[in-house]
Parts: structure tokens; sequence; C-alpha cells
């Protein structure tokens, strides 16, 4: 199924369901048609603050190519960049080799990073699809290689409905998206505001 054009600029705010926090995400997309998210999370685990902030740059067809993650208290930051094709890098162009055949990246803390595979997969109705997902537990900055799939399950007037499954962990959830992939409700996690 055929996405709309993104504007060129898209901003959403998503909070999460039982505790203080929110995310502000900026869209954007250059000349070129890549896609650039620049995100901000605060939030608490274990009843302490954090804050986190992200860059992703995705190429047209929604491949990952640029990760920038940092929590804002200063103890973590880190870039990498893909081909693509699963191959990474850090900063100084040094092979990630546990990271080997990731195709995408999840952030815990963001429903965002559930866009990038189901734009890029561009599964049609009923089908799905597994995949090898950088995952980064945040905070705390743990990065690990995850098995994940993904299903359209029915496409709606306003959007569309895709199951998201972890398979290392087994926990499932439906997720209703926009016209444009974006998470509307990620159940018992975030729920977005605007």
């Amino acid at each position: 199924m055929d996405w709309p054009d993104f504007p060129k600029e898209l901003h959403v705010v998503w909070t999460p369901w039982d505790s203080p926090g929110m995310e502000h995400l900026i869209l954007s997309i250059d000349s070129r048609g890549n896609i650039w998210a620049d995100g901000l999370v605060l939030g608490l685990e274990n009843d302490c603050p954090f804050r986190v902030r992200y860059s992703i740059g995705c190429d047209p067809e929604w491949n990952v190519r640029d990760v920038n993650v940092s929590q804002l208290d200063g103890s973590s930051a880190t870039e990498v960049l893909s081909n693509g094709r699963g191959d990474w890098v850090d900063r100084v162009k040094n092979p990630i080799p546990r990271l080997k055949g990731c195709t995408d990246v999840d952030l815990s803390v963001s429903p965002f990073t559930n866009t990038i595979p189901i734009r890029h997969l561009n599964l049609e109705v009923g089908e799905s699809a597994e995949i090898d997902v950088a995952y980064f537990k945040l905070p705390g900055f743990q990065v690990s290689p995850v098995r994940q799939r993904y299903t359209f399950l029915e496409a709606t007037l306003t959007g569309r409905t895709y199951r998201y499954e972890s398979i290392d962990s087994g926990y499932t959830a439906d997720l209703p998206v926009d016209e444009f992939g974006l998470v509307i409700d990620y159940p018992e996690a975030w729920r977005r505001v605007r």
C-alpha cells in the first residue's frame, strides 16, 4: 500500500500512559528525500528523572543510516552509522560486529522508532516480516541486537494497525498508526497528545 507524502516538517508529542514524561519529535524531509528525526524524551525510570536526546537519519526508503543518542546528564552518548543493509560502524568508522545484520534501530524510550520498520518494510495487509534491530535500552545505554516481527493487520480510513512482536521476550502489542505510520497509541506505554 502506498503512503502519502510527508509534509516538510512534522511535530509529534507523546506522553507515557502511567508516569510523568513526554517525547517531542520533529520529523523533517530534506531536498533529497532523506528523513531526519530529532527527538527529546523526558521521563522517570525507577523514580529517577532522565532526559534523552536522539537524532536518526534515514534514506528515502527509510533505511537507517545515522543514529545519535545522548543522555543529557552527560553520562552517555553515542553515534553509529549504517549502510542500511546491516553493517554498522562507530563515529571513527570502526566496525561494530555485534550489530551485524541489524537493519533497524529501536529506542526503548520512543514510540517513533516503530515507524522506521513500518515504513521501510512496506507490508501489504496480512503480511509479516522479521527483522534484526539495534536495540538501545535507555536510560542506562545498553545496545544489543534483538529480533522483531511486524504484521500489517488492517487498513482503516485514518491509518493502519500493525502487530509488533519482540521475538526474544515474547512481548506483543497492536499499534494503531496514522496515515504517515506514526504511532497513535502504544498500549500501556505511550499515547499521542498532538
